[in-house]
């Protein structure tokens, strides 16, 4: 008797947390697409405000950032051997 009264509740409690998690399931999305989506304009609004703080004019190019001068040029690999075929 103690075996079926305990399939019993198991059988509650998974049935009764399916139902509460289809009621409040779109809850729960919805505020984690919120949080994401301001998690997102903070971590990327500061790009779009640095633009506008100046008008542009279309077709105008904007380099905001300089590139270090310390780092070293990766195009120095090595000399370029020309091989021939020897028949």
């Amino acid at each position: 008797m103690a075996f079926l009264k305990t399939i019993l509740i198991i059988l509650l409690v998974y049935y009764g947390l399916k139902i509460l998690l289809r009621m409040f399931a779109p809850k729960i999305m919805g505020y984690a697409a919120k949080k994401t989506e301001q998690h997102f304009r903070e971590r990327f609004g500061e790009f779009t405000n640095a633009h506008q703080g100046r008008p542009t004019t279309e077709g105008e190019v904007v380099i905001e950032k300089q590139p270090n001068k310390g780092r070293q040029s990766k195009d120095t690999v090595g000399e370029y051997i020309d091989f021939e075929e020897i028949d």
